[in-house]
């Protein structure tokens, strides 16, 4: 099976001081995803290995560099599946961890649940050794915080300014024919304690089945939750549709029943991928075939070969 990595670093109205970062980094996290597949590694492994790249990175809203709560706090969401079992792990709110993409993964993989949330994630988190994080909060982060007043602003200034920042995420398809999905962020700026929008939800923040594909959601999280958007673009697939089609039909259908912007990547389980998007900008990045396929503007789409 030809391999497939795609990533994203949320939709949403990137400010042109943040665009070369962001191209940069998605790009970043999809050579590390390309390189685990290109070793025989899992598609599980790569979308970790991907996200994780991404948390890493204070370019992004998720682990370092992600954004604060109303009381000032960071408060993180993330979500991993597999395609081949449907064995799914997500964590809630959680503070101090640098990447809640292996947070999530552990809960899959060591305990009999789907979903630890804020204390209990964090005392799962102890008991299984992951080191706490101090240093998530960056000083540009601190500063936004500070200037922006209040949750409404916030993410009515998601879509169309800088105050916006939003979640990363990464699908694959590995040389087995399995695929995998993972959804990392910090949220919304200025969110209530305790929010928890579409990454971590199944069916809503991502969702992977081998029979139909995978894909990882990024936008309103509120929006997204209500057309639980990750499970309503593999339905469309499942009718039929190609990757591109089911999620900018499933997008579309988000704008016009809830208002909601956002965006979504995509992977079929025979390798057809897809980028799409309703906010101003996405950065995403793909690599399928020793092509890299990237992007941050609508109907962007940059290739470079790696050979």
């Amino acid at each position: 099976m030809k391999t497939v990595i795609v990533v994203h670093g949320g939709a949403w109205a990137i400010p042109d001081l943040l665009a070369e970062a962001s191209m940069a980094g998605v790009k970043n996290a999809a050579w590390a995803g390309d390189a685990v597949l290109k070793n025989g590694g899992s598609a599980i492994d790569a979308v970790e290995k991907a996200v994780r790249s991404l948390e890493d990175d204070p370019t992004f809203d998720a682990g370092h560099g992600a954004v604060l709560n109303v009381d000032g706090e960071v408060e993180l969401d993330s979500i991993i599946m597999d395609g081949e079992t449907l064995a799914t792990g997500a964590v809630a709110s959680v503070r101090n961890i640098a990447n809640p993409v292996s947070l999530a993964r552990a809960v899959m993989e060591k305990t009999d649940h789907v979903i630890l949330t804020d204390r209990g994630a964090s005392m799962f988190a102890e008991r299984i050794g992951i080191p706490v994080a101090d240093d998530l909060v960056t000083d540009l982060e601190r500063k936004d915080w500070e200037q922006s007043s209040s949750y409404p602003v916030g993410v009515g200034k998601l879509f169309n300014t800088q105050w916006g920042h939003d979640t990363v995420g990464a699908v694959a398809l590995d040389s087995l024919g399995n695929v995998a999905c993972a959804t990392s962020t910090g949220g919304i700026r200025n969110k209530m304690v305790g929010r928890v929008g579409d990454s971590p939800i199944i069916g809503s923040g991502g969702y992977a089945d081998n029979r139909s594909g995978a894909v990882s959601c990024t936008g309103h999280g509120e929006s997204i939750l209500k057309v639980t958007l990750a499970r309503l673009i593999l339905f469309h697939m499942e009718q039929g549709k190609s990757a591109t089609a089911a999620a900018e039909a499933s997008l579309q259908y988000m704008g016009e029943r809830v208002k909601g912007c956002g965006g979504a990547i995509v992977v079929s389980s025979t390798g057809d991928w897809a980028a799409s998007f309703t906010t101003p900008r996405m950065a995403w990045a793909s690599i399928k075939e020793d092509v890299l396929h990237c992007g941050l503007n609508p109907k962007e789409d940059f290739t470079q070969m790696l050979k």
